[in-house]
């Protein structure tokens, strides 16, 4: 049966099943990896660089990815994101040498940058509005990345080779549900494109801004927010906890975004652009604290969440239907951009200001963008 005979709902499905597969299996190496550093001896540094290497792939990848689906189908990327995955975890599994740690970061990269943006790519082709979907898929990501680290963890107490091994057993069962979801074919662009710059578009450019302060926020929150916290005092289990508020909010953020009308959703996703760029800078001098820090890291976890889902929808819903591949993966790249320079930004600064200043300094950058697209705020027409 062909995806034009079978209902939607039925994409979906194979979609969310494939996000929670997918999660859980990037959540377990996530967590497997740094520990198999560790234990092989890596320095701090050094896994830090390993680290960056996949963030370098992934931004890489994603450049290229808004032409790579005018040629081959998006749903054939969702499928090579689980191979990427299952590789990465094998490699380092079978050895800890240096080149299969830098290879299994590389690939880790592509498996981020391929998953994320073919699967929204696919998810908003569909009729109707796309943020319902892209909640949907959101959620069921979240629900494998956060049973993920504690798989880790309980299997690497064994050993964290184990871990990685069956996190790559995951990602080969994830590719399974990929051969369920529709066949659509490549995009095709219109002859009568517009011409210019795709990102600097009425509405692409919401888009985008949004990719830029949602993964600047998730750089930090896994970076700079919790040193800050420590650096204030708080006890390494409060810390654990203010991140598992902070995570939590991003999936309460994804559900409401969900149910935002496509009349409000660019004045919506302003509003997130500039809490979520407050919290960044509220963050650090918020952070001696409890109370005031679950309330900032609360509010920055749920503008994330709806960034996350209404920036893609806003991007999508603002091109040509043929366009929304390369629009989703221009979108992407801003926030691949984002996770890469944020931490990047913070660690420059500190070396000639404190951190909670220097936090000032990004999270004021991140939220900069809610006051020059003003022109957004208003609410569209009702579309009925």
């Amino acid at each position: 049966m062909t995806g034009s005979d079978r209902p939607r709902s039925w994409d979906l499905t194979a979609s969310a099943t494939t996000a929670v597969i997918h999660g859980l299996a990037l959540g377990t190496a996530s967590v497997a990896l740094p520990l198999l550093a560790l234990g092989a001896g890596y320095s701090a540094a050094e896994i830090g660089a390993l680290t960056a290497v996949s963030a370098v792939s992934q931004l890489a990848s994603r450049l290229s990815l808004g032409a790579l689906m005018r040629r081959v189908p998006e749903w054939t990327l969702v499928t090579a994101s689980g191979l990427f995955l299952a590789l990465s975890c094998g490699v380092v599994a079978l050895s800890s040498a240096l080149a299969p740690f830098v290879l299994a970061q590389l690939l880790q990269g592509f498996s981020r940058a391929f998953f994320w943006t073919a699967s929204t790519a696919h998810l908003v082709r569909g009729p109707g509005r796309a943020a319902p979907r892209l909640a949907v898929i959101n959620l069921a990501a979240s629900v494998g990345s956060l049973t993920g680290p504690v798989l880790a963890g309980l299997l690497s107490e064994r050993t964290p080779v184990l871990a990685l091994t069956v996190a790559a057993a995951i990602a080969v069962a994830g590719v399974a549900p990929t051969f369920l979801l529709d066949r659509l074919p490549p995009f095709a662009p219109p002859a009568d494109r517009v011409s210019g710059r795709l990102w600097r578009r009425p509405g692409v450019d919401v888009g985008c801004c949004a990719g830029l302060t949602a993964g600047g926020w998730q750089a930090l929150l896994v970076s700079y927010v919790p040193v800050g916290l420590v650096a204030s005092g708080q006890s390494a289990s409060a810390v654990g906890a203010l991140v598992a508020v902070a995570n939590g909010a991003m999936l309460v953020g994804s559900g409401f975004a969900g149910r935002v009308s496509s009349r409000w959703a660019p004045a919506v996703v302003l509003a997130g652009i500039l809490l979520g760029g407050l919290a960044v800078a509220l963050s650090a001098a918020v952070a001696w604290s409890t109370p005031l820090s679950v309330v900032v890291l609360a509010a920055g976890g749920s503008a994330a969440g709806v960034l996350q889902v209404l920036g893609s929808a806003v991007v999508a819903e603002s091109v040509h239907p043929e366009e929304r591949g390369e629009a989703v993966a221009t979108s992407g790249t801003f926030r691949a951009i984002a996770m890469l320079a944020a931490p990047l930004a913070v660690a420059g600064l500190i070396s000639a200001i404190p951190l909670t200043p220097a936090l000032v300094v990004v999270g004021t950058a991140l939220g900069l963008p809610a006051v020059v697209l003003r022109r957004h705020a208003r609410p569209g027409p009702a579309t009925g």
